[in-house]
């Protein structure tokens, strides 16, 4: 038995203009539904409904009315219907959350970002509709919201990742272990206690203050401590204090760069310390991700003078109770609880 061949498209496509007007001809021509089917290669039923949409009445010679198709009323009522049938956007589904998404995002010091306030928002309301994370940065690269690109300080500062390579140089400071003699379990993040270091400078004058800045590689927990300045010794002190204050069971290791600052840091007591490849900012990627963070709070040139104690504990703890996709969700500070275990 030889098999018929369909004259359909495996995948329908809305009728044409120049179609319409070809079913136009052939229905005045007195063929039937399923003759024209047969010609312009459509279904019957697309035809049928094409003959209902395109109807309209007239008056004949001895003036009573009939009924006749016209294409151009067919286009026009199937124009006129896509216009209507377009979704509504999230933004009119969505009102609660954009609403409650500005009042979050523009709180100073703010724990959420987008992502984590979308996942936050599903699961305190559940009834509600809610954008994906990406559906929420279109509307606002779009200027569709109340909030701007300027509410999310970090998204402006993104640049694209460079390769992950380091500048071999001569005559390059030692400072101590290099970052290629660390263990295993601290590049899997396989153990809580190791950590990420570096300096958060406003102005860059020798008698302004600095943020020395340690970054958990596991769970994330950030540690701001503020120094009168950024001399090596200072640093020494400063990085031996907080291991002193937190106790050295939570300090297994900590990791530089190799600025001149932390030239005498394998002198403290308690952690392995190591020393990145010089202008490598990606082997300390986390600790570098958490710094772009503070300067949303801290931009470059303000001075540190003005920022209080008060003011930074509160981005500390700002940024340890943010839920990260990195972490399922879950906050800094939950996690890093979880060290004594």
């Amino acid at each position: 038995m030889t098999q018929s061949q369909s004259t359909m498209s495996s995948h329908y496509r809305q009728l044409q203009f120049d179609e319409r007007g070809q079913i136009e001809v052939l229905h005045n021509q007195g063929l039937s539904i399923r003759m024209i089917a047969e010609i312009v290669r459509r279904s019957p039923s697309t035809i049928s409904r094409e003959l209902r949409r395109g109807l309209t009445t007239q008056i004949g010679p001895n003036h009573k009315s009939y009924q006749a198709y016209f294409a151009e009323t067919g286009q026009a009522i199937r124009k006129k219907q896509r216009a209507n049938s377009r979704p509504i956007g999230m933004l009119a589904k969505s009102p609660q959350f954009f609403a409650k998404l500005t009042v979050a995002l523009r709180q100073r010091p703010r724990v959420h970002s987008v992502d984590s306030f979308v996942h936050y928002f599903k699961n305190h309301y559940p009834e509600l509709s809610c954008p994906c994370t990406s559906t929420v940065y279109r509307y606002i690269d779009r200027g569709a919201t109340e909030l701007r690109n300027s509410d999310l300080p970090k998204k402006l500062s993104q640049r694209l990742k460079r390769p992950g390579r380091h500048h071999d140089r001569l005559n390059k400071r030692i400072l101590g272990q290099s970052i290629e003699e660390r263990p295993v379990e601290i590049n899997e993040r396989q153990v809580l206690g190791h950590w990420e270091g570096d300096l958060v400078k406003g102005k860059r004058v020798e008698s302004e203050p600095a943020l020395l800045t340690l970054t958990e590689r596991v769970s994330r927990y950030e540690i701001i401590l503020k120094l009168p300045d950024y001399h090596a010794t200072t640093c020494l002190q400063g990085l031996q204090n907080t291991i002193d204050d937190y106790g050295a069971e939570y300090f297994k290791s900590v990791t530089f760069d190799n600025g001149s600052e932390f030239a005498q840091l394998s002198q403290v007591i308690g952690p392995d310390v190591y020393f990145a490849h010089p202008y490598s900012p990606w082997e300390r990627g986390t600790n570098e991700n958490q710094n772009g963070l503070i300067r949303e709070y801290i931009p470059k040139g303000k001075s540190i003078h003005e920022i209080s104690i008060t003011e930074l504990q509160g981005i500390q703890d700002a940024l340890n109770h943010r839920p990260r996709r990195s972490l399922n969700y879950n906050c800094a500070s939950e996690l890093f609880i979880d060290l004594d275990d």
